[in-house]
């Protein structure tokens, strides 16, 4: 069997397009134009609206941040509150339902915060505070916007925002630059890897990607390509068909974009029927990773892969393996390699029991992400409250800069002004 996939990845190689890095630069470019995504990124024009103490060695700030058409990206901000040195940062890109209040980026937050990392989590749009009713699981970047022939601005806001997420971190002084992780789940991996994929020069150095409950960027009609998702998922995945060798060469390429700068680790369950399907386990990344090569020229960066065993859907970046593997590439300031391996682990929905902070609607169970085992290091959690980032009266005042809906307007226009 080992080598009949061998035999089909070196056939799958052989019709792979070597791509020069300036050719690659060339598509970057194309790609970020076919996205609407910003050339150049608007400033980030911070605005601070607080601080509280989460832990005595945990501080959380509450933040916004400029994105497309001057829109506002609520964040909040992990960060150890005695830092030694320069610190890594970690941002986080949520998956469908998830945003800020979401288990995994609160814990995400606070964990590696624990670890001597900045961790920076915000709202997608449409969720939270960026959703016009201020409601979590509202999926509101789901629904077709009239008269928006081009779904793809959609998914283009959303990989902007995440590009804006890693610029904000490294703006900050305590971070290094050269030790910056993005972690994206679901919905979250796809518009995570893009946005590494793209990163141009004006976008700081993306040291180390972490795609969980996704990674498997396909060919036409397959998952991505197909999915009834158009405005953040099938619709920014099917503008990019332009790329040498059609639909097909949409993953490998991206994933060739991706390796100049650094590793990525794919982390996936086994009984992921969600978006891993069967024929899309390791055979489809042995596959895969000849491609990659064939089109670089090189062994450098392929992404790594660790599968779950009878997990399913799932955010797995807080266990015990992708600890270690952020660690390997990020050092974390107040934590050692042996000290990761010594952690008790705490299932997820267990957590989530005893702080009260919520699980997505039919995730809760073992299967998905109610039985991540996460490392153990006795958190607390934050309430919706705490984790409101702009105050409800200035809010409803003006929810326009933070909306989905507020955003339809000038994406319309620019739509119209493109014909």
């Amino acid at each position: 069997m080992k080598k009949f996939l061998l035999i089909l990845a070196l056939v799958s190689a052989a019709h792979a397009q070597r791509l020069t890095p300036t050719q690659l630069a060339h598509l970057q470019v194309q790609a970020t134009h076919a996205l609407h995504v910003d050339t150049p990124l608007p400033p980030l024009a911070p605005h601070i609206y607080g601080t509280l103490d989460a832990t005595p060695d945990i501080t959380v700030t509450r933040v916004t941040y400029a994105t497309q058409y001057g829109m506002r990206v609520p964040a909040i901000v992990y960060a150890p509150k005695h830092p030694h040195g320069k610190l890594p940062a970690i941002i986080v890109v949520c998956g469908h339902g998830g945003d800020k209040s979401s288990w995994y980026a609160v814990y995400t937050g606070m964990l590696y915060a624990s670890a001597g990392a900045v961790v920076v989590t915000y709202d997608p749009a449409g969720e939270f505070e960026r959703s016009v009713i201020r409601a979590s699981e509202s999926n509101e970047h789901d629904k077709l916007i009239p008269g928006l022939t081009q779904t793809e601005r959609v998914g283009g806001l959303m990989i902007e925002d995440a590009q804006q997420a890693v610029r904000y971190a490294a703006s900050l002084p305590q971070v290094d630059r050269n030790r910056i992780a993005v972690v994206g789940y679901s919905m979250g991996s796809f518009h995570a890897l893009i946005a590494a994929a793209l990163a141009g020069p004006q976008l700081p150095r993306i040291r180390a990607l972490v795609l969980s409950g996704g990674g498997n960027l396909d060919g036409a009609n397959e998952y991505w390509d197909s999915n009834p998702k158009p405005n953040c998922q099938s619709g920014p995945y099917k503008v990019l068909d332009f790329f040498p060798g059609g639909a097909d060469n949409r993953g490998p390429i991206l994933y060739a974009m991706r390796a100049q700068s650094g590793p990525t680790l794919v982390l996936n369950g086994t009984e992921d029927s969600l978006i891993t399907k069967f024929n899309e386990q390791e055979p489809f990344f042995e596959k895969l990773r000849p491609r990659i090569a064939a089109i670089t020229g090189s062994q450098t960066n392929l992404p790594e892969t660790l599968w779950f065993a009878g997990a399913g859907h799932r955010p797995s970046w807080m266990t015990r393996p992708a600890a270690v593997w952020l660690h390997q590439q990020l050092h974390f300031p107040n934590w050692t390699e042996a000290q990761i391996e010594s952690f008790p682990t705490i299932r997820a929905a267990d957590w989530s029991a005893q702080t009260g902070v919520r699980i997505s609607h039919g995730y809760q169970v073992e299967i998905k992400e109610g039985g991540v085992p996460a490392l153990d290091l006795h958190l607390p959690g934050l309430t919706r409250e705490q984790l409101t980032v702009v105050p409800e009266a200035e809010w409803r005042a003006n929810p326009a800069p933070y909306t989905l809906d507020g955003w339809t307007p000038h994406a319309l226009a620019a739509q119209n002004a493109s014909h």
